[in-house]
């Protein structure tokens, strides 16, 4: 995967309002402000921007925008975001320190018709972690339509480069369910299904993966609630 962008192939010239939000997006991925060097964590914020999220796009750029915001706390932590949709469309970040410019960033991006890239997700963090260690991965999506096989060894590579996956699945898919579980597992991450009203539990799970990126295990063990301790339970090492 490109260090910055990957962008879509397309054949139709699209819409001044869409060229707009484009350029803005792409503005962005190369000239957001890069980490500092002495950070202490550094966590790859990923999710599936394909048109299946729509109907809970918005709600979805709220409660990540509220992750941003905990992330910012935390002093030293450091921040990828990576995202894909439509036609092998997938992008990432530099890695930012300005966590409220990436919560402005969601605002613009829109959901288009596609397959799921979760492979190459999974791909760029080893990169990434190949270069300098990455705490944690965390993926929001609704569906997995690849090669479940890959995918796991893909899981397994990255846990051995000790990147932890925390994966959340909006939905009920079985098929993406039992990927998600699989992909976390092989990790040493930690997986959790979301319901439609779990805006507030995805938001405390999202703070608690931020914490867990910034100082480790006993960071999260020092955090109270039960967001916390249902993270604490799956996480090994």
């Amino acid at each position: 995967m490109a260090k910055d962008t990957l962008p879509q192939k397309s054949k139709s010239k699209p819409a001044p309002a869409e060229r707009s939000a484009a350029s803005d997006i792409a503005t962005f991925l190369k000239t957001a402000s890069s980490t500092n060097p002495n950070a202490s964590g550094r966590l790859i914020f990923s999710l599936d921007a394909t048109m299946s999220r729509q109907p809970t796009w918005d709600r979805a750029c709220q409660i990540q925008a509220s992750m941003f915001e905990a992330t910012a706390k935390k002093a030293g932590l450091a921040v990828q975001l990576i995202y894909f949709r439509g036609f092998g469309e997938c992008r990432a970040s530099k890695w930012v320190v300005n966590a409220k410019a990436l919560a402005n960033l969601m605002t613009t991006i829109q959901c288009r018709g596609g397959q799921t890239q979760i492979a190459k997700v999974l791909s760029h963090a080893t990169k990434e972690a190949s270069r300098n260690p990455v705490a944690a991965l965390v993926f929001i999506g609704d569906a997995m339509e690849e090669d479940i096989d890959k995918l796991c060894h893909l899981a397994g590579e990255l846990g051995l480069k000790g990147v932890k996956a925390f994966m959340f699945l909006e939905g009920r898919d079985g098929i993406a369910e039992r990927a998600f579980r699989e992909i976390a597992r092989l990790s040493g991450g930690a997986f959790m299904r979301l319901g439609d009203k779990s805006a507030k539990d995805l938001e405390e799970l999202l703070a608690a993966v931020a914490v867990y990126a910034s100082g480790g295990r006993k960071a999260l063990e020092a955090r109270s609630g039960r967001n916390s301790r249902l993270l604490l339970e799956q996480l090994r090492g």
